[in-house]
C-alpha cells in the first residue's frame, strides 16, 4: 500500500513539520551562502589535483627514463660479456705474475 500524506505527518511529529518548513523558508537564504563558500573550495581542490596529477607526471616520465637507461646499460654489458671470453689463467700465467 503506498505511503500517505497523513501516514508522513504523525510520524514526523511536531518538531519535524517545524524543521521541515523552516528549511523551506531558509532556503533560499542558506543555498546561495554555502554555493559561495563552496565553489572557492572547489577551486582550490581541483587547482591542488591538477598540480599533483602534472607532478606525479613529470615524475613518472623520470622513473621511465631511468628505467630505460638502467635496462639499456644492462643489455650493453650482456653483449659486451658475450663478445669478449673470460680470460683464462695458465699456469704460466701465474709464474710471471710471481716474478
Amino acid at each position: 500500500m503506498a505511503p500517505k500524506i497523513t501516514d508522513f505527518v504523525e510520524e514526523a511529529g511536531a518538531p519535524g513539520i517545524i524543521a521541515g518548513i523552516g528549511a523551506v523558508l531558509l532556503a533560499p537564504v542558506v543555498i546561495p551562502v554555502v554555493a559561495g563558500i563552496g565553489k572557492p573550495i572547489a577551486k582550490t581542490l581541483i587547482k591542488g589535483g591538477i598540480t599533483l596529477y602534472e607532478k606525479g607526471r613529470g615524475a613518472f616520465a623520470e622513473l621511465g627514463e631511468t628505467w630505460e637507461d638502467i635496462v639499456a646499460e644492462a643489455r650493453a654489458e650482456l653483449a659486451e660479456a658475450k663478445q669478449l671470453p673470460a680470460p683464462v689463467e695458465t699456469s704460466s700465467d701465474n709464474a710471471d705474475k710471481m716474478a
